[in-house]
């Protein structure tokens, strides 16, 4: 009888911690909770871990892209987020007062903000080294163009996160601190104009592409190479080998001539010949040259024309097509023509003219010329 008694007072003391009331819930229902928490985070656990090692295997066999983006996401899940959503599983069940539950709403949302954050970045760092690995071979600008976005984007995504964390924290007018900030960035966005132009400049030059790295430019009264499309400023090396600096803001205001773009070269070019030159001769000339440009591998001839008379020459224009754009083969080129020229020329008799001045003497009317002793 003693212990039936012991028995029967123990199971009634649990019974009173059992039934003890704790913010309006039993510690039963406590305890319940906890044990559904805890299970719901064991899931997770093990789930978060099968994805992983599983996938990770997957994408060591196939290499497959999208293995690597759901590992990621896998990897990158946080402990406190599985957690978090562990807690609130549980706490659900139980009948809290508005302000814990609300608090604890409020934690849940601001921790699984920061995890789609976190997802977020990893999604914009996959995609743009996929970017990049399947551009790079065909554009060398190409990392700094997708980086860029790559950095809008996180810029943008940071943003939302934060105002929806914002909006959600008890006591804070989102609306009044967007208002104070959009005052406070159009006052920031006056002070650095300048270098936002340049900034937006730079976008601009890295999505329309007037020119990539590599390319031979020539900008107003400078030439040269481009080496490298900042986000504030373009440097090109020039002939001479200094380097140029430009402001992107100032490089799009100005006439930009690509050659790295061009195909072929057109070339036109004048001389002149002599007023003593005969009329069999000069209707001979445009033939001559054309002779002259059909023998060289690289020119394609169009046109040569007795154009007009000169103050001291009878003046012809030439055009012809260099089918390389290379700088250096039209130089080679111009020259074999010359050197044609002179040679047919010399063997014709034909003389080219150069600046010279004839004074015609003549007396006037009436007027004899005075005789000598």
């Amino acid at each position: 009888m003693p212990d039936v008694a012991v028995h029967s007072a123990m199971m009634e003391g649990v019974t009173i911690v059992f039934d003890y009331i704790w913010l309006g819930v039993s510690v039963r229902d406590w305890l319940t909770a906890m044990a559904i928490s805890a299970t719901v985070a064991l899931i997770l656990a093990a789930a978060k871990r099968f994805v992983v090692v599983s996938l990770t295997a997957a994408v060591e066999r196939h290499r497959s892209g999208f293995g690597d983006l759901v590992t990621g996401l896998g990897t990158r899940t946080r402990a406190s987020t599985i957690f978090t959503v562990a807690l609130l599983a549980g706490i659900s069940l139980l009948d809290l007062p508005y302000k814990w539950i609300h608090m604890v709403e409020t934690l849940g949302i601001m921790v699984v903000l920061a995890q789609t954050a976190t997802w977020g970045n990893v999604v914009i760092s996959f995609t743009v080294t996929r970017l990049v690995r399947s551009r790079i071979e065909r554009d060398p600008d190409a990392a700094t163009t997708v980086g860029v976005l790559g950095l809008i984007a996180r810029i943008g995504l940071y943003s939302l996160v934060l105002l929806i964390a914002l909006d959600n924290i008890p006591g804070l007018e989102i609306t009044t601190l967007l208002a104070g900030l959009g005052v406070g960035g159009i006052a920031v966005a006056l002070a650095v104009q300048n270098l936002l132009g340049d900034l937006l400049a730079s976008l601009s030059i890295m999505l329309d592409k007037p020119f990539v790295a590599g390319d031979f430019v020539v900008i107003d009264d400078y030439s040269g190479t481009v080496e490298h499309v900042g986000l504030k400023t373009t440097r090109i090396r020039s002939l001479s080998g200094e380097q140029l600096v430009f402001s992107n803001g100032d490089l799009l205001n100005s006439r930009i001539r690509n050659y790295k773009t061009m195909q072929e070269r057109r070339v036109s070019f004048s001389f002149g010949v002599v007023y003593e030159t005969t009329s069999e001769n000069l209707e001979a000339i445009p033939g001559i040259v054309k002779a002259v440009v059909d023998q060289l591998p690289q020119a394609r001839f169009e046109r040569a024309h007795f154009k007009k008379f000169g103050d001291f020459s009878l003046n012809f224009e030439v055009v012809y097509w260099m089918t390389t754009p290379a700088y250096g083969a039209y130089m080679d080129t111009q020259q074999a023509i010359n050197l044609g020229l002179c040679q047919e020329f010399q063997a014709k008799g034909i003389q080219f003219a150069y600046p010279t001045q004839t004074l015609f003497v003549r007396p006037e009317p009436g007027r004899s010329s005075p005789r000598r002793p």
